[in-house]
């Protein structure tokens, strides 16, 4: 069941094409990894989908709906984005920063509740800063900071979450990855190269000799874990 997708999506800025003709659906449940070299357009796709940025051409469907004929306050009940730079109060203590996430789910009709005390306690848990809960946000860590985010995100309870970086949450899932080894671990990937896609699949079909030649400009083979039978990439410049 596709959750999000997107059909002929493309983005320009000037007369620089930097995303063209991106057909993609997003899968209840995966978690969807995108790959490419730097500048083929990650950031940007992650942002059309997000609703962040509006395409130049095609369009972005969240739970089969133009995402341009939703409201705000419905993509966020069901789209958590999550930046590598997102602001938050220096006062303001962590827990407090991720009760934010709730914010699309709260009215006069629908004031804060236990409930949303367990949401965001169940948020911080899923990113292991439990710990951290009563500490202010100034004393964080960068790392730290980045984990306060995604709780954040974690605590709109969305359909679908985009991010940068990071794996293994208790929601469908699209992150754009640098790491090609982190890749492998994703269900599918979707490779991006100059702004086109050029391969969507399982990790293994897709991250080819071939493709790691043509598309990244290294030579790599494949290594198998003798723990846990993982398959492990070596990469070598060319």
């Amino acid at each position: 069941m596709s959750v999000l997708s997107c059909r002929g999506l493309g983005f320009k800025v000037r007369d620089a094409q930097l995303l063209r003709d991106i057909d993609l659906d997003v899968q209840l449940g995966e978690t969807l990894g995108i790959v490419g070299p730097n500048g083929s357009g990650k950031s940007t796709l992650l942002k059309l989908l997000a609703g962040l940025r509006a395409p130049a051409s095609g369009e972005v469907r969240l739970g089969g709906k133009r995402l341009g004929e939703l409201s705000r306050r419905t993509i966020a009940q069901q789209l958590a984005v999550v930046e590598q730079q997102a602001d938050t109060d220096d006062a303001i203590r962590v827990f407090d920063a991720v009760a934010l996430g709730r914010t699309p789910w709260l009215s006069a009709l629908s004031p804060w509740s236990r409930e949303d005390d367990a949401i965001v306690h169940q948020a911080l848990h899923d990113v292991d800063a439990t710990h951290l809960s009563q500490r202010a946000w100034r004393s964080l860590s960068g790392g730290e900071r980045q984990r306060v985010h995604i709780a954040r995100a974690l605590a709109q309870r969305p359909q679908i979450l985009l991010l940068k970086g990071v794996q293994g949450l208790p929601v469908t899932t699209l992150i754009a990855l640098h790491d090609l080894n982190q890749a492998l671990t994703c269900d599918r990937l979707a490779v991006l190269d100059r702004g086109q896609l050029v391969a969507l699949g399982a990790p293994l079909e897709v991250l080819t000799p071939q493709r790691l030649q043509e598309t990244f400009g290294v030579q790599g083979h494949y290594l198998t874990d003798p723990f846990d039978g993982a398959q492990i990439l070596r990469l070598r410049s060319n």
